[in-house]
């Protein structure tokens, strides 16, 4: 009797202490209400200044989702729009990048997607733009520009621009534009190998995107595809369903693929593959790298943990969270991370554990600075789980790669003068738009390579434009010189100092001449970019790309491939 009387004694204390925690947690979020209304209307009662409601209002509202993770985010009504473009990848504009431009200090027209408004009036990259119909945009920055050639579907404006010509000169034009939604490509690129290796560029999880997938893929297999690469680099995620459907690709019906698990039952739910797949037995090497995140995560790691795919590149970013957007009064709205999500192994590949918070702390800068709430588990404390075929993977941190492999580091030189460096000269920008404005065609995008006389052309146009760039050995060997002399030891060593300065004061002309290739490769791109848009350069882009080169070698030996899922031979 006794032993019968424990199991209803234990619930009863649980059910107790669970109805007084849930009453002080209540009691809790009524008084800092409370306190938060008082002290706001003291504020807005005495402080000297008039508050502006919308502003402190929102200030207090980031100020609170700070303290939990960067993924849990308020939009007031002016943002809607950009929460909207997030989830389904569209917006209404004329369908280009713009830039800002160090040296004329100007908006300019970076790259005109293909088939979109700009493209189809005829605008091209390096225009300068002048004006929005009667607004004049010269001393506008990037994110101002925007907003103004961004509107509403089926508005029309005047677009003003400056073309770059020959001999320093510019012509004025103008072109009437009518907006409309714009999409940007989810998949910009996919085609087939000579060694009959297909090739899928995908770049982002929006509505109908794994549709688009599997038609390419029924495509390729048409056209003779013996192994697939899909690459999922830089794809920072969206959609989960389309995750899902797009390993359905590839694996049988009601097949688990994600369990979100959350606090409360709504936020908690499996999703399984639920149509019929297209190929569950082609080879398939899926890439990725530390800007692979969320979705792309769901789908490398759930066709790694299915020993579907062998995936190649860097460990992913390890972003296992789950956001749902809500709608709020007022037109605004909040997305909030409901859940963790795992793959089939039963993995969470979340690298930060937010909720390890310095909650007893009241000192105002633990809460200004998120980073100091986060902790990344360290592999020594992360969990070993088994593939369907008993490989061991792990939790904590990403996707980790079957097969780790990068390309080669970018020389400074080289990333100083291509668009991710700062340089005011805008050297290897100006020479594009006046090849571009030299030559109305050029060859195919495979097939196309500057001359040594367009590489000498450029070569001392980087030489005669002032470019400079940042040293980075001729920088740490300053310090050292400093920290020697704090020290006392550079009297004694000046020789040995001032012969290796003098080796390392780089000559601009022999650093060209040495970093030619990648320097090369970077201007080629580019130039391929403003005639055959993105769809061009990633083609092109893959005779130099080593990561994708390794995966069809990988994909070309079938038993090394086998042998890495533990497949039968």
């Amino acid at each position: 009797m006794r032993q019968k009387l424990w199991p209803l004694l234990l619930a009863i204390i649980i059910a107790t202490s669970t109805k007084a925690q849930d009453a002080n947690h209540n009691l809790e979020v009524g008084k800092n209400l409370d306190i938060f209304t008082s002290l706001y209307s003291n504020l807005d009662l005495l402080y000297v200044d008039t508050l502006n409601p919308a502003v402190t209002m929102t200030a207090a509202i980031d100020g609170m989702l700070r303290s939990l993770d960067p993924y849990t985010e308020y939009y007031p009504a002016s943002d809607t729009k950009n929460l909207k473009m997030m989830l389904t990848g569209k917006y209404a504009g004329i369908g280009a990048l713009v830039k800002y431009h160090s040296r004329l200090k100007r908006v300019v027209i970076d790259e005109p997607y293909a088939g979109m408004p700009a493209q189809e009036v005829g605008l091209k990259k390096g225009d300068i733009i002048v004006s929005i119909d009667d607004s004049l945009m010269t001393d506008k920055n990037v994110s101002y520009v925007s907003s103004h050639l961004r509107g509403d579907a089926g508005t029309t404006f005047v677009l003003k621009v400056l073309r770059p010509q020959a001999g320093g000169k510019e012509k004025e034009m103008k072109f009437k534009i009518t907006r409309r939604n714009i999409k940007l490509p989810e998949m910009p690129y996919y085609g087939l190998s000579a060694d009959s290796i297909g090739y899928i560029n995908f770049n982002q999880f929006t509505e109908g995107s794994a549709k688009e997938v599997r038609r390419a893929f029924i495509d390729l297999k048409k056209q003779g595809a013996k192994g697939m690469v899909l690459d999922l680099r830089s794809n920072g995620g969206g959609a989960e369903i389309e995750a899902v459907d797009l390993v359905n690709i590839w694996v049988p019906q009601e097949q688990m693929v994600v369990e979100n698990r959350g606090k409360i039952r709504q936020a908690s739910r499996t999703y399984t593959t639920h149509l019929e797949p297209v190929d569950t037995v082609m080879p398939l090497v899926v890439l990725v790298n530390g800007e692979t995140a969320s979705a792309s995560e769901i789908t490398s790691g759930a066709l790694q943990d299915l020993d579907r795919a062998v995936v190649m590149g860097t460990r992913t970013y390890g972003k296992g969270l789950v956001q749902v957007p809500m709608d709020l009064p007022y037109n605004t709205n909040v997305k909030i991370t409901t859940s963790k999500y795992y793959i089939p192994s039963g993995r969470c590949i979340q690298a930060i554990n937010y909720a390890k918070r310095r909650e007893s702390t009241t000192d105002r800068r633990t809460v200004r600075n998120s980073s100091l709430y986060a902790d990344r588990t360290p592999d020594s404390l992360t969990h070993v789980f088994y593939t369907r075929h008993g490989r061991e993977v792990r939790d904590g941190g990403g996707i980790k790669p079957d097969i780790e492999a990068k390309n080669d580091t970018m020389p400074n030189i080289a990333y100083y003068l291509s668009a991710g460096g700062v340089d005011s000269t805008e050297v290897l920008f100006d020479y594009v738009v006046s090849y571009i404005d030299r030559h109305p065609q050029i060859a195919p995008a495979k097939e196309f390579h500057l001359t040594d006389e367009d590489w000498q052309e450029f070569r001392q146009k980087v030489i005669d434009s002032g470019f400079t760039y940042d040293d980075q050995s001729r920088k740490q060997f300053d310090e050292l010189v400093k920290t020697a002399k704090y020290e006392g030891y550079y009297d004694d060593a000046r020789e040995a100092f001032d012969a290796l300065g003098q080796r390392l004061r780089h000559d601009l002309a022999s650093e060209l001449d040495k970093h030619r290739s990648t320097i090369q490769e970077v201007l080629e791109l580019d130039i391929i970019a403003a005639y055959y848009f993105q769809t061009g350069s990633i083609e092109a882009g893959l005779a130099y790309d080593k990561v994708y080169q390794e995966a069809v070698a990988l994909l070309k030996d079938t038993e090394r491939y086998n042998g890495i899922l533990k497949r039968e031979q």
